[in-house]
């Protein structure tokens, strides 16, 4: 692990940092031109959280108003998105619309990994080049690893402003059934406590719902947390 990763992973995870600073992060790291982090769908609503320029920004809105691009695909699919000819037949290809809108930018290169914790995807970071590049397999690893810990801060954050009560102001009854719905939820999708607990206060978000319901139905089986489809309600 290099000097630069391993500045850029400590930034991310330091909370004194701002979500304002999460894709420059990406710049020191990777030979890019621009980075931005968006939340994407219904869940978080689809905005930019942040960006390193105006025209990453730019590249954005574009693929919010068109509903194509590498951020959706890359959401879409839980995986990254490599488009290294965004002006070449390559990339109308995949993105006819946003592609045709692009050329009047400076993008030549672009690149998309998901916002994801657990099966919950809600965005994604998109790195640009003005000059046409490929990532190597290091690179590519790298922005995962740091993506993953953008996505930790992004949803915690958005739960934070939500005010969406934390368990540690339950009762102690109902705080031990939310500790004991941490752990189901760590064992169907074999991840740590923190994202755990970030679902479960997710899905009390997302269904307006307060944390202890969700704890519960989590128990009895009536939720139940997958990596391909986020929580699905069971039938009883």
């Amino acid at each position: 692990m290099d000097d630069a990763f391993k500045t850029a992973l400590a930034g991310l995870e330091a909370p004194e940092t701002q979500l304002t600073e999460l894709p420059f992060s990406f710049l020191s790291v990777l030979p890019i031109t621009g980075a931005s982090v968006s939340t994407l769908g219904d869940f978080l609503g689809s905005q930019t959280v942040s960006a390193t320029d105006e025209a990453a920004a730019w590249l954005d809105e574009l693929q919010f108003d068109l509903g194509e691009g590498p951020c959706w695909d890359a959401m879409r699919w839980a995986k990254p998105v490599m488009e290294s000819e965004l002006r070449g037949r390559s990339g109308a290809e995949r993105w006819p619309a946003f592609a045709r809108a692009a050329q009047t930018g400076q993008a030549a290169s672009i690149f998309a990994f998901p916002l994801a914790v657990g099966g919950l995807r809600f965005g994604a970071i998109d790195l640009y080049s003005h000059h046409a590049l490929r990532l190597d397999q290091v690179q590519t690893s790298r922005a995962s690893a740091m993506a993953a810990v953008v996505a930790r801060r992004v949803l915690r954050d958005r739960i934070d402003e939500l005010e969406v009560p934390d368990e540690s102001t339950l009762p102690p009854f109902s705080r031990r059934k939310v500790h004991q719905a941490t752990g189901v939820v760590l064992a169907q999708l074999d991840i740590d406590a923190d994202e755990a607990r970030l679902l479960l206060h997710s899905r009390a978000f997302a269904t307006e719902s307060s944390v202890m319901t969700v704890a519960e139905d989590v128990l009895a089986g009536r939720i139940v947390f997958t990596r391909e489809s986020g929580a699905i309600e069971v039938d009883s």
